[in-house]
């Protein structure tokens, strides 16, 4: 059985990701894979992560908070929504999504993959 008490701290991730104008760090906690991104003023998912990936739209699901900046999300049923700092959020599988302004945007995710196939 494992500790009742588990902490991780990004600062040590051994997981980090840095697709174009953006910082991935991933950390495991209670089994439970979490994400830090630190997406660049002026981040696009359509040109800085769809050429890795290869689909038309983020084809992954994702729950998070963002703690600064905004980002903008579009799905791909006309559905566009922001969320700025102190927001939380869910996105489903068939979007497109951007930093909006001058301020970089830092979100933490609770489920999803973020650039990656699958």
């Amino acid at each position: 059985m494992g500790s009742s008490i588990e902490v991780e701290s990004f600062s040590s991730s051994n997981e980090v990701n840095t697709p174009p104008n953006a910082r991935v760090e991933a950390v495991v906690v209670g089994g439970r894979r979490l994400m830090r991104l630190t997406l660049a003023p002026g981040w696009h998912w359509a040109t800085d992560v769809r050429p890795g990936v290869g689909t038309d739209q983020c084809q992954a699901s994702h729950l998070g908070v963002i703690i600064s900046g905004a980002v903008e999300a579009v799905h791909e049923d006309g559905t566009r929504k922001v969320y700025r700092a102190g927001d939380a959020y869910a996105i489903a599988p068939g979007h497109d999504a951007r930093v909006l302004g001058d301020e970089v945007a830092v979100c933490f995710e609770f489920q999803g993959a973020w650039g990656e196939s699958g």
